[in-house]
Order: structure tokens, then C-alpha cells, then sequence
């Protein structure tokens, strides 16, 4: 466990881990800034909303945030204390590797509904509690079709983060059949996901410009440099380019030393040539 802590310096002294502050801290006062309560930020988080509770008392505690109502439910503003906190950990690199989000599938409806629905309410109803799961869902209704939009997911594998977003859609597309008496098609992609990675160099660009091609775009819709990646593969070999980098100076080290050797006995082979030629012209004089 990381032993370093940061000390905020208030009535009552309270510590938080290092890895804690990358992890936790620093992403929930990002969200707190952007106005989110505080299920909403345990489902983005992917956090219990014990865990979120836990932590918002201590930045409370130490002056980082303060509660700006009495009743439920709670909603924290962020001090200046707290943005002090902020603006010292932009070079903070955030705890997770990839950032799945823009994940949207459509579904063609091919019959029902066996009963009246009101599309206005299905689309601000809470499907993450009504089928129980920690990241929130958005549905909406088009001519057709019905589109089921997935919160964001962190992970450190994007293919894994792939099935999970289609495992999630899948479960909500489910419980609307089950419950209003739907038919629905296969479900495809709507739209392009987007594998996000932070980078330092995005981190840099980002903050003069947004950048956009086929293969990515770097933005910093998160408050920081990131480069949003539209395939899995694309994303997953950009991370693995340096170790893949270092395989291939090590081939073209050990393919230069080689060369080197094989100059080297060339050298020889030429030496020893040139000195039997000597040794026969001086037998046949």
C-alpha cells in the first residue's frame, strides 16, 4: 500500500493515501465541480454508494467540499480549498486505463407493444435500479426502434468493457419486452464507441484544440488530455506501442551486432586472402 498521504491542514487533521486521492478523491471532485450528486457520481464511478458516502464526509471534514442543503438528497459544492486541491493534481495520471462511453444500441422493433406506453416516462426511468445494476441507462424511442444508452465504464480491458456495455443494454432491451409486451430485432451499434486513454502529449493539445480523424479524436471533455480511440484493437495497440517499440529496437540491436560480426569476418576472410596470395607468390618465385 502506498504510504505517502495528503495533508490538509484544518480544525481536525485528516489523511488520505496517496492512490486514494488518484483514484477517488480527485475524480469525485471533478464531479462534485460539475454540479453530479452523489449517486450519480457512485454510478459513473462504479462505486458503492457506501463507498461515496464515506469519502465525501472526509473531503467534508477536511474543507474540500460543503453541503449546500440540509434535506435529502445531498447535494456539495466544492471550496476554494478544494480547488486548490484540483488545480495541483492536473498531472494526476486518472486510476483507470481505458474510459468506454458514446456506447448507444439501437433496437428495431418488430412488434408490440401489447399495452399503452408512455415513451416520455420510460425515458426517465431509472433502469439501473429497476434491473440492479451500477452504471446508469438511458433509453429513448424512435420511428422503429428504441435506443439504449450506456453510462460510462472504466477498465483496463476494452474488449472486456465492450461486452459489458452490450451485456447492459441487452438486460435493459429484456426488461422492456418483459414489460410492455415488445419484440425487439438484434441490437446493433448506433454510433461509434469511444475507448478513451489519457495522454500526456492530449493533455498539452487539448488545451488549444480538439483534434478529430477516422482512427480517434483528442479532447479534454473530462478535464484532461484524452485520446478517444473508436475501436478496441486501436486503442488496446496504442498502449502496448512502447514495449512493442523496445521489441523492435532489441531486434534491430541484435540485427546491428550481427551485421558487425559479419563485417568483422569479412575483414578477416580478406586479411587471410590477401596473405595466401602473398605466401603463393613467394613459393613460386
Amino acid at each position: 500500500m502506498l504510504s505517502r498521504r495528503l495533508k490538509v491542514k484544518t480544525k481536525y487533521k485528516v489523511k488520505f493515501y496517496f492512490g486514494s486521492v488518484r483514484v477517488r478523491i480527485i475524480p469525485m471532485l471533478k464531479h462534485i465541480e460539475a454540479g453530479e450528486y452523489p449517486a450519480k457520481i457512485a454510478r459513473v464511478l462504479g462505486l458503492s454508494k457506501q463507498h461515496v458516502h464515506y469519502y465525501l464526509k472526509r473531503m467534508q471534514r477536511a474543507g474540500l467540499i460543503k453541503r449546500t442543503n440540509p434535506r435529502w438528497p445531498a447535494f456539495y459544492e466544492i471550496t476554494r480549498k478544494g480547488k486548490k486541491v484540483l488545480t495541483g493534481s492536473e498531472g494526476l495520471v486518472p486510476g483507470f486505463v481505458f474510459r468506454l462511453h458514446n456506447f448507444v444500441v439501437k433496437y428495431p422493433v418488430l412488434a408490440g407493444p401489447s399495452v399503452l406506453v408512455d415513451w416520455r416516462r420510460v425515458e426517465k426511468m431509472n433502469w439501473t435500479a429497476l434491473i440492479g445494476l451500477e452504471n446508469g441507462v438511458r433509453v429513448e424511442k424512435t420511428s422503429g426502434s428504441v435506443l439504449v444508452y450506456c453510462d460510462v465504464l472504466r477498465g483496463r480491458d476494452p474488449h472486456d468493457l465492450l461486452m459489458l456495455a452490450k451485456d447492459q443494454a441487452d438486460r435493459v432491451a429484456a426488461s422492456l419486452c418483459l414489460k410492455y409486451g415488445l419484440r425487439f430485432g438484434d441490437g446493433r451499434l448506433a454510433r461509434k464507441p469511444h475507448w478513451g486513454v489519457y495522454d500526456p502529449v492530449a493533455e498539452v493539445i487539448s488545451k488549444h484544440a480538439i483534434i478529430s480523424d477516422d482512427i480517434a479524436n483528442i479532447d479534454r471533455s473530462e478535464t484532461y488530455g484524452e485520446i478517444d480511440w473508436f475501436s478496441p484493437e486501436t486503442a488496446k495497440d496504442y498502449l502496448l506501442m512502447p514495449g512493442n517499440v523496445r521489441s523492435i529496437l532489441a531486434v534491430l540491436n541484435e540485427f546491428a551486432q550481427g551485421m558487425r560480426d559479419h563485417r568483422a569476418m569479412i575483414t578477416e576472410i580478406r586479411e587471410l586472402v590477401e596473405e595466401l596470395r602473398y605466401t603463393n607468390r613467394r613459393t613460386s618465385n
